[in-house]
């Protein structure tokens, strides 16, 4: 299933959706404007991606400094190819609005960063490779949209074999077939995990910061609507 669409209207312009949207845009043009410069493109990902190793290092030397932590956020806004981010994009437009209606832009862009980091060091714990993109952040939004409203509408493209056809179903089968997978995806590929071709997906990021999502969204004071 490929979210289209919510049918809910938030109340409020959603500021901070947008302008997420907007850098992680620009951050690609940017990327883009790199290719044909190999060595400047290489030190780009060093430099924005979360390498566990850099800060497992830092944390044993004592010396925690902001060039440390910075990746943990900036590796949000940070993508390895067209699909990835048009896959992180597509969710967090539709379903980041209603959302940040709820918490308020400075709760919601919390919430996301918080969620980002609370998953890059989930993965971490598991897999600790370098890693970039915002679908740790965006899976704690898909959590938090659990919450606040589970009974949503969703415009929905469903694959029957080789018909397609679009549905209205409610968020919380969307959000939870998503969630289901990238639970399954990453018990699997655990199991498969002794080649590094096999682990280029954060699936426990995903969960991470799906977790993450839930419990930040109640402490938040988000209620279910």
């Amino acid at each position: 299933m490929i979210p289209l669409h919510d049918l809910e209207h938030p109340r409020h312009a959603p500021v901070v959706t947008r302008v997420i949207l907007l850098v992680n845009i620009l951050v690609w043009l940017y990327v883009l404007s790199l290719l044909d410069r190999p060595v400047a493109l290489r030190l780009f990902y060093d430099r924005w991606s979360f390498d566990p190793a850099d800060l497992r290092a830092a944390l044993g030397g004592g010396n925690v400094a902001g060039s440390a932590l910075v990746p943990l956020v900036t590796h949000q806004f940070v993508h390895g190819g067209w699909l990835h981010l048009i896959g992180n994009l597509l969710y967090l437009w539709i379903f980041g609005d209603n959302v940040e209606d709820r918490l308020g832009s400075a709760r919601f862009l919390l919430l996301y960063l918080a969620a980002g980091i609370l998953a890059a060091l989930g993965q971490a714990v598991v897999a600790p490779a370098p890693m970039v993109g915002a679908s740790g952040a965006i899976a704690g939004v898909l959590g938090a949209y659990l919450v606040i409203s589970p009974t949503a509408r969703v415009r929905t493209l469903v694959f029957l074999g080789i018909f397609i056809t679009v549905v209205t179903l409610p968020a919380i089968v969307v959000i939870g077939e998503w969630i289901l997978i990238q639970v399954l995806s990453g018990l699997e590929a655990m199991r498969l995990a002794t080649h590094s071709a096999t682990s280029s997906v954060a699936y426990v990021a995903h969960v991470a910061g799906f977790l993450s999502g839930i419990v930040l969204v109640r402490l938040l004071g988000a209620n279910r609507r």
